[in-house]
């Protein structure tokens, strides 16, 4: 068997090792996937007239707010359930398992792999349960043709790649599961400072420029673009360069770190 071959075994093994841990603690999961959902709801129901007026004009309603801000709750969604992978990863290393791994025969990047591919499965499985959620509270996308569709897709695995892979770094190097919860905090409060909300023109003056350019807004107005049928600019090139070089930094920086032999 060839060392390809025995890579995507091993690979396959540790997914599934990783699914079946999600399947059985999924309280983790569920938690993680709360919040997005609490706050599209309160976001909608309860700020949604008075923000809808500043992104559609005084005659704009809570209709137009929901299909502004649920693109932007997807992405943070994405960005909230990769924090479980930092848990998963770190939990691992603290107990022992992986110093088990290294003294067995098999594929080293095995067992990143398959905490990789487990964690944008679940990503993409929590986007699909929060994106029924916008769907039921209104959010429609008539506009859209088929192929920009297949790119928001795209565009939600890149971008779920490459947070995975910064929360999986952030795991190698934490002590403990709760230091990962905490290191990969930024993952979740990034939208929060970006377009998901309101528009980076509400912002103030000096602030803008740091809303604009980090990874999440242009993520964020080329997956409403591509929803709404609308224009995108310069934002996909922006986004995808994002998702590529965080995806780039942090396989890297993952694989410098794991193949550090323990003391």
């Amino acid at each position: 068997m060839s060392s390809l071959s025995l890579a995507v075994r091993d690979s396959s093994t540790m997914l599934r090792r990783n699914l079946l841990h999600a399947r059985r603690y999924p309280s983790l999961t569920l938690n993680l996937l709360l919040t997005p959902v609490v706050l599209l709801l309160l976001f909608v129901y309860v700020f949604g007239d008075a923000l809808s007026a500043g992104i559609g004009g005084a005659g704009a309603g809570r209709a137009e707010y929901v299909a502004y801000v649920v693109p932007g709750i997807l992405l943070m969604t994405i960005g909230g359930t990769t924090i479980g992978s930092a848990v998963s990863v770190s939990t691992d290393m603290s107990e022992g398992i992986i110093a088990r791994f290294r003294t067995m025969a098999i594929h080293r990047g095995s067992i990143l792999v398959g905490h990789v591919v487990g964690s944008v499965l679940q990503c993409v499985l929590s986007v699909v349960v929060v994106g029924a959620v916008g769907v039921a509270i209104g959010f429609r996308s008539h506009d859209a043709t088929v192929v920009e569709w297949l790119l928001a897709f795209a565009l939600l695995v890149l971008f779920s790649l490459a947070l995975t892979w910064i929360a999986v770094g952030m795991g190698l190097i934490s002590p403990n599961a709760e230091a990962a919860s905490n290191n990969a905090l930024p993952l979740v409060f990034l939208p929060l400072i970006s377009s998901t909300f309101v528009p980076v023109a509400a912002m103030p003056g000096w602030f803008q420029p740091i809303a604009q350019y980090q990874p999440f807004t242009p993520a964020v107005e080329t997956l409403r673009g591509l929803l709404r049928g609308t224009g995108i600019g310069y934002n996909g090139w922006l986004a995808a360069g994002w998702c590529l070089g965080l995806a780039v930094l942090g396989y890297f920086w993952s694989k410098s770190v794991f193949q550090r032999d323990p003391a």
